[in-house]
This record gives structure tokens, C-alpha cells and sequence, in this order.
């Protein structure tokens, strides 16, 4: 049975996989002019309206790291690691933690609210209708979460799922386990 889930996994990475290799070869087959972002990176600033209409800038949030999470409110991956940003946020957060799940489908917005109180989402949720903000950090595929230090460079860019233990490496040095 592990040895089913462990395939089951494997399968649904080489296939988000496979999707952002699309992506990026659709991209770069395109007339499009293509920007890349690296580890290391300043983040692009943004500004964008959380659900309850709150303006959110990442110039805001300088001097704190920042998870971004582009999401979708019917991806399971989402759905299943969303208590683990909860988690990171009500730990971490009077620290200087800040976390902002990112719709950049333009879903209705109370298909939206309804993902957001049916998780118990403790953080800003905003809405990128236009795109903007998901195509300055490349997103190419659904769910990715960025990670930035606190001078807001990117020190991760994960596709798929978050694990507790990704975000413990990825935090541990901004914040003591004592925090």
C-alpha cells in the first residue's frame, strides 16, 4: 500500500512536471519576450486587493519573509497542505511571518470565499484577475509557492505541494523554534 502511494505520488509530480516543461517550451516557442527569474532574485513588487478589499504590497511586508502561494480552490495539493501554511502563519507570524495565497484565475469570488472558510484560512487571500502579478514571478503552473527572505529575494520556488519539512528548512533561519 505505501509502495501504491509512493507511485501514486511520483506519477502526479513527473506530471506537474511535465506541465511546466510544456509551459516553459510553449513560452519559449512563443514571440513573446521571456523573462527569467532566478534564486537570488529581487521579488517583483505588487500590489493587489485581498477579499476583503485590503490593499496588499509586497513593499508592505519588507524586513519579513513572505510565502506566496499561487493556488487553485480545486487543487487537491492545496487543499492538503493549506493546514501546514496555517500552521507556519499562526507560529511564525507575530515574528515577522508574512503568507498570501494568490488566485491568478480570476475564480469567482465566492467560489473563492467558500475555499477560504471551508480551509479555516488564517491569512490574506487576494485575487490577481488580470494575471499581472502571476506572470511577473513566471507561474506557469498551479499551485507555486514562492518564498522570499526578508529583503525579498527568492530563495524558493516551489511546484506542487508544501511540506512542513520545506518550510522548516526553508524559514528556520528567520525564526527560532523558540518563537
Amino acid at each position: 500500500m505505501l509502495f501504491a502511494q509512493l507511485e501514486k505520488t511520483m506519477i502526479k509530480r513527473l506530471l506537474c512536471i511535465s506541465l511546466l516543461l510544456f509551459s516553459m517550451l510553449s513560452a519559449a516557442c512563443s514571440q513573446e519576450k521571456v523573462t527569467k527569474l532566478r534564486i537570488g532574485d529581487q521579488a517583483p513588487a505588487f500590489t493587489l486587493q485581498d477579499l476583503e478589499g485590503k490593499t496588499m504590497r509586497l513593499s508592505d511586508m519588507k524586513g519579513s519573509p513572505v510565502l506566496l502561494r499561487f493556488f487553485l480552490t480545486d487543487c487537491k495539493y492545496c487543499r492538503a497542505d493549506t493546514p501546514v501554511f496555517n500552521d507556519f502563519y499562526t507560529r511564525y507570524h507575530a515574528n515577522g511571518l508574512q503568507v498570501l495565497y494568490i488566485d491568478s484565475l480570476g475564480t469567482n469570488l465566492k467560489v473563492v470565499e467558500a475555499f477560504v472558510k471551508e480551509l479555516g484560512i488564517l491569512f490574506p487571500v487576494a485575487q490577481d484577475k488580470g494575471g499581472a502579478v502571476s506572470s511577473s514571478y513566471m507561474v506557469r503552473a498551479l499551485p507555486q509557492t514562492i518564498v522570499l527572505d526578508p529583503d525579498h529575494n527568492i530563495i524558493a520556488a516551489i511546484l506542487g505541494s508544501v511540506s512542513e519539512a520545506e518550510l522548516t528548512q526553508l524559514l528556520s533561519p528567520y525564526f527560532s523554534e523558540k518563537s
